[in-house]
């Protein structure tokens, strides 16, 4: 779904365990890492996006996880222009998102990044909070950011630790 302004609907995913470190993906054949993300369908809502997400990009279903918390808002980015479609119609600028942060409740066993027919990532590791807005691809960190700084608070209750103040 791409709105009026060229901005196509997305969840992002924060998955942390108990420690409060993070779910860290590579993408498959890059040396990109990301947290999980994905497009909404038209007959989704954002929470059914995530659990559908989270199942085909990490094999995780919704008894799985605990659901933590969200961002109140949509938070966007553009594309760089030479990743803009111009091709396509409607045309996509950028994505924006509704981050949600999980807790891993089953044993990490569980993690399958080969559980669609089309793998995303390759590889993962648990990271501590202030990397991915390091390592994240430059267009993505100011989103990255934003949704860590909202929801840290909560992954702070989960992990009973301070996990956001180097990224301040």
């Amino acid at each position: 779904m791409i709105d009026s302004e060229g901005y196509r609907a997305n969840v992002g995913i924060i998955l942390c365990n108990p420690e409060g470190k993070l779910f860290w993906a590579r993408r498959i054949g890059q040396q990109a890492w990301q947290f999980p993300q994905g497009g909404i369908r038209r007959e989704e809502s954002p929470e059914q996006a995530l659990y559908r997400e989270l199942a085909e990009e990490i094999g995780l279903v919704q008894n799985d996880v605990e659901l933590i918390g969200a961002t109140r808002q949509w938070l966007r980015y553009r594309l760089p222009q030479k990743l803009i479609r111009y091709h396509r119609e409607p045309v996509c600028i950028g994505q924006k998102q509704r981050w949600f942060l999980l807790r891993l409740i089953a044993p990490e066993s569980k993690v399958s990044l080969d559980a669609s027919d089309t793998p995303e990532f390759d590889l993962w590791r648990w990271v501590s909070p202030a990397q991915p807005v390091r390592e994240v691809v430059p267009f993505k960190r100011q989103v990255y950011r934003c949704a860590l700084a909202e929801l840290e608070p909560l992954l702070k209750k989960v992990s009973g630790k301070l996990v956001y103040d180097q990224l301040a």
